[in-house]
Formats: C-alpha cells, structure tokens, sequence
C-alpha cells in the first residue's frame, strides 16, 4: 500500500497564533475522599473462601480466566492468585485474553496486550490461549446475534476478571463491568463488533438479555469485581456468582460513579490533555472526566471549549482511539498514530468520531496557542483564559490551572494550590518542558 503524506505548510498557521499569551499556571492539588483496601489481594482470599463449594466442584476440571485489556491496579497479583487457588483446589488453569479489538483484533496482539499487564505464561504460571475463535449461541428475542469465544464455552468452568465503572458511550444500571465482560470480552472482535453494531440506545438493557443466553451456554462460575478509587488504588473487591452480577453489580456501580475521580472545576475555556492512549481509557481519554463523548448516550458534567493533546503513551502503541474527542493536537501526535489500530477499534464500536483528525499543530506550543486563540470568550489576547491541565484522565490528583481560575480554586474546600505561578517553558522545537 502506498504512503500517505499529510501535506500542510505551517508558517502562516504559526503566524497566526503567534501573538496569543499562554498564561501562568499554578499546581493544585484535588482531594478525592474515597476508600481503599489495604490489602486487596486478602480481600480476595476471603471473598474465594466463601465461594469454596464452587471451587471445590472444580478439582480435575480445565479452568478459563477471562482477563481483559485495562490496567486494572493489582491485576497481575489478582489474575495470580485466582491461578494458585484454583491449582489449590485441583483445578487446571489456562488464560484468554476477553477483548474485542484490542491488540489489533489479533491473537498475538491480545497475547501482547496481557503481557504488558505483566500477565505472561512464564510470570503466571499458566498456560495463555490467545484465539479470536468464536461460536455462536444464538439470538435474542429483538435478532441481536449472540456469539462467545469457543475457549471458554468448552472449558470445565470460567472466571470472569473485570473492573465495574462508568461506561464512556452510554448509561443504565449497569455499564462496564462482569456482564459486559460476559457479553463483550468473550464474544472477542466477531461478538463485539456485532454487539456495538445495535447502537447503544437501550444498552444495558440489551447487555443483560445477551449475557443471559451467555451464561445458559457457557459454564461461568464466578465474577471478580474491582472497583477503585480516584487515585487507581483498589476501592472494594467482590467476588460473584452469574447470578449476582444482575443484582449486585448496579450497586457497585453506585459506588464506583462516587468514588470516580474528575475535574473540580467548570465552564473552562481549555482543557490540556498531556497524554492519550488505550492504557488510560478505552477511549484514550475518558469522556466521563473530560466531559467530551462520541455517543449520544452518554453525558458528563465538564464544559469545556477546546481540548488540546499533547502526545500519545507508549503504552498504546500508536493507537490513538480517542483523539477524535480533540479539537487540536500536534504533528507529534500524528506521527506516532496506528491508524490501523484505530480504525479497528472504531469500527468494532460502531463509533466512528473516536478517530476523526482533529486539527494538527507543528508543536505543542502552537497547539496550546490555537485552543486558547479558538475559544469562545470575550478574552482576545489569552492571558485571562480559564485554562486547566492534567497528565491523564487516571492521574487527576495534581493539576495545572491558569491565573484565571485561581480564586475560585483558594474558594473550593478540595483544592489546595502548591505552587506556583509557573511560567510555560518550551524547547527550540517548541515542545512543552513538562512539570509532571
């Protein structure tokens, strides 16, 4: 396939926004009140403990661990010691990768994705079984096909590993978490892309009809449910049966939207993203944080005018799912992007603004210029725009805001300025000297 240049000359763009002032800023800190488990990986032994007729009934049998592609905290030791309890009790463990297109949609990719997780068959101690193959269960009463990965129907018993969280396309009382593993994960790219092809109107709902002709077919014994806090630390685990994901999980979802971490500031002119990728969000940015989404089916309570990225992780190899949520980003960013990646995932999700180009500046300077110098306000010079920034949309406890919100920040009883004023420093090739 030919290459394809992207063809611009940014010497009048540069021009342009040359004059515009990027204010100071202030580091301030967000405090979240939320709990944590100490011990996470002892909560589990006891939530296993009071589940030990089921793992009693697994001696001799082929177990399946269904790991998605998050990085959940503590998912290694978690997935871990699942492994060793199950070889406890005479069980024989093997692991799949749950995702749909994650990886490329590909089983080394999915293979490659765990890794990164730290999961490998040498550090687990289990064997890996990496295959897109999928079997198809049937249809629910409205014709949604139903399709699981052949792995885990023709395992003894399966163990689903999940966080529950906010969902960042749609809302209902259950969004992500055990069910949508059960649905989505094990239905890997041929399941989930049929899955996302209905839309997400009426989502939830949905879900659970599939997961229900999931469970009548695949021998799913529990669920491992890990909610956490606003600083990624384990909130509370809860180790379930099928039939307490339909009623237990909505209340774990409750938790986790209180315990979720966000922005404690409003009405902004532009929000700063330093880095996007799927290691941070299924969407490169969370929407529920940045108040921006791709599905009308979902909303958040951030206003902000122009958002601005700065770079992709490492960790998302080029995938910049998400980026499409941007108003501006940098030729660095396009220069890293996987549009292979993307567009899978995208078109897996029946959600194709994901990976729409926002407009692409020379440096991070001009990009931070453009957003501010595009913003809808009466301030025609930049130094009074109400701005914010942050690393990631996992990492909100320490934030940059500009002078311009800085009262209202000394006025918020959950925000405390540390330092401060500092002035936006940038190299030659105008790229951002980062604080964090």
């Amino acid at each position: 396939m030919k290459p394809y240049e992207f063809k611009v000359d940014f010497s009048p763009i540069v021009q342009l926004v040359k004059d515009t002032i990027i204010p100071p800023m202030y580091k301030v800190r967000q405090q979240f009140d939320t709990p944590r488990l100490k011990d996470p990986i002892t909560r589990l032994e006891k939530e296993l403990t009071e589940k030990r007729k089921i793992l009693k009934s697994l001696m001799g049998k082929k177990i399946c661990i269904a790991v998605g592609s998050r990085g959940i905290s503590n998912i290694f030791n978690i997935t871990s010691r699942i492994v060793k309890t199950i070889r406890d009790y005479g069980g024989d463990p093997f692991i799949i990768p749950a995702m749909g297109s994650h990886g490329g949609a590909t089983p080394e990719g999915q293979k490659s994705v765990l890794a990164e997780l730290g999961i490998t068959e040498e550090k687990i101690g289990a064997p890996i079984i990496s295959n897109l193959e999928v079997v198809f269960l049937g249809d629910t009463n409205e014709g949604i096909p139903v399709y699981t990965s052949k792995d885990a129907l023709n395992a003894d018993a399966v163990i689903i590993i999940n966080r529950v969280k906010l969902h960042t396309s749609f809302r209902g009382d259950i969004e992500s978490g055990l069910i949508k593993m059960t649905v989505i994960g094990l239905g890997k790219q041929k399941g989930a892309d049929l899955c996302h092809k209905m839309g997400f109107y009426r989502f939830a709902e949905r879900l659970k009809k599939m997961a229900r002709i999931v469970i009548s077919h695949v021998p799913i014994v529990l669920g491992i449910a890990i909610l956490e806090n606003a600083y990624d630390e384990i909130a509370e685990l809860r180790v379930l049966t099928p039939d307490e994901f339909f009623t237990e999980e909505p209340k774990l979802l409750q938790m986790a939207k209180s315990w979720m971490p966000k922005i404690l500031l409003n009405d902004l002119d532009v929000l700063v993203v330093d880095e996007l990728g799927k290691n941070i969000s299924g969407d490169g940015m969370d929407p529920n944080v940045t108040g921006r989404f791709a599905s009308k089916y979902a909303k958040g309570d951030l206003k902000v005018d122009r958002i601005v990225v700065l770079r992709l992780t490492e960790h998302t190899d080029g995938n910049a799912n998400g980026i499409g949520m941007a108003d501006i980003t940098t030729l660095k960013v396009l220069e890293k992007t996987d549009f292979t990646k993307g567009y899978i995932n995208s078109i897996t999700a029946a959600i194709p603004p994901t990976v729409r180009l926002p407009m692409v500046m020379p440096n991070d300077c001009c990009a931070i210029k453009a957003a501010i110098k595009t913003a809808n306000n009466l301030d025609y010079t930049g130094e009074h725009s109400r701005i914010v920034r942050i690393k990631n949309t996992m990492q909100l406890e320490n934030i940059y805001v500009s002078e311009a919100l800085l009262q209202e920040v000394k006025n918020h009883p959950k925000l405390e300025v540390l330092a401060g004023p500092f002035f936006w420093e940038f190299d030659k090739m105008g790229q951002c000297l980062t604080w964090w």
